[in-house]
Formats: C-alpha cells, sequence, structure tokens
C-alpha cells in the first residue's frame, strides 16, 4: 500500500476523510469533523454512490461541499413503500408514536426498519422509504489521506 498527496481518489483507494451531513435547513444529520475521521474503501459500498462520485479526483488536504439532490443520495419517497398495517399484529406492550421507529424482518429475515406515519384502533401506516428520501443535503469532506492499494481477488 501507498500513500502520497498526489494519490486521487478513485478505483482501488482507501480513503480517510472527515464529513458532515446537513438538512437543507441546516439541521445536521450526521459528522466526523468532531470525532475519529472515517475510512473506506473506494466502491465497496459503505457510501451511498452518489456521495462517493463527488469525491473522484480529489486528494488528501482538499476540502469541498456540495448541495445532492435526493436522486444521488436517499432517492425521491415511493408511495408503494407506505404501508397499512392492521394494529392487532403489533405486539400489545409496542406504544405506538408517530415517527417510532420499528423494525420489521423482510422476505430474507433481514431487519426492515420502518417509520410509524399514522394510527388508531384499527390501523397503523408505516413507512419503509429511507428517513432522507426525498431531501437535498448538504455533504461537506475534508480528505485526510488517500492510500492506493490492489484488491484481492
Amino acid at each position: 500500500m501507498s500513500t502520497s498527496s498526489s494519490i486521487q481518489v478513485g478505483e482501488n483507494t482507501l480513503v480517510t476523510l472527515h464529513f458532515s451531513l446537513n438538512l437543507s435547513n441546516g439541521d445536521l444529520i450526521d459528522s466526523t469533523f468532531e470525532k475519529q475521521a472515517a475510512k473506506f474503501e473506494f466502491g465497496d459500498g459503505q457510501l451511498p454512490d452518489g456521495f462517493q462520485s463527488y469525491l473522484v479526483g480529489m486528494c488528501a488536504g482538499e476540502k469541498n461541499e456540495w448541495q445532492v439532490p435526493p436522486e444521488k443520495s436517499f432517492g425521491m419517497p415511493n408511495p408503494n413503500n407506505v404501508q397499512v398495517m392492521k394494529r392487532k399484529d403489533f405486539s400489545a406492550d409496542i406504544e405506538l408514536a408517530e415517527g417510532l421507529v420499528v423494525s420489521f424482518a423482510d422476505a430474507n429475515k433481514s431487519e426492515l426498519p420502518g417509520v410509524v406515519k399514522s394510527f388508531n384502533e384499527e390501523e397503523v401506516t408505516i413507512d419503509f422509504n429511507h428517513p432522507l428520501a426525498g431531501e437535498v443535503l448538504c455533504f461537506k469532506v475534508e480528505i485526510i489521506a488517500v492510500e492506493s492499494f490492489e484488491k484481492k481477488s
């Protein structure tokens, strides 16, 4: 593995960076600027492709920020991802509240979070869209290091 300030973010790189993600109204979603820097292998799926595309060509020491449209981040909300379920299908000890995140198992037994949008005695409306779907996000980065490496097959 080699490290150089001239190595650019792209295929076969390991990137160390600080980032922050804010809603367009300024509300902070996540940030590493006050914590340990994040590290990811380019193309490993840790960072959505849309965000990753902004980093291509950057080098250690560079900073930038972008307004990221929903199409490059978490997509637009899909009305088909809002489901109405029977209240009796929920455990009696669950105290439902709007905004509550409830975990469900999908067909593959993977965890699938859903947000309670509304409920009454009969039905519960659950939104399975990503909570940031439809949002324009401010993505700010500072590249700390870019290392090249050969992927093992």
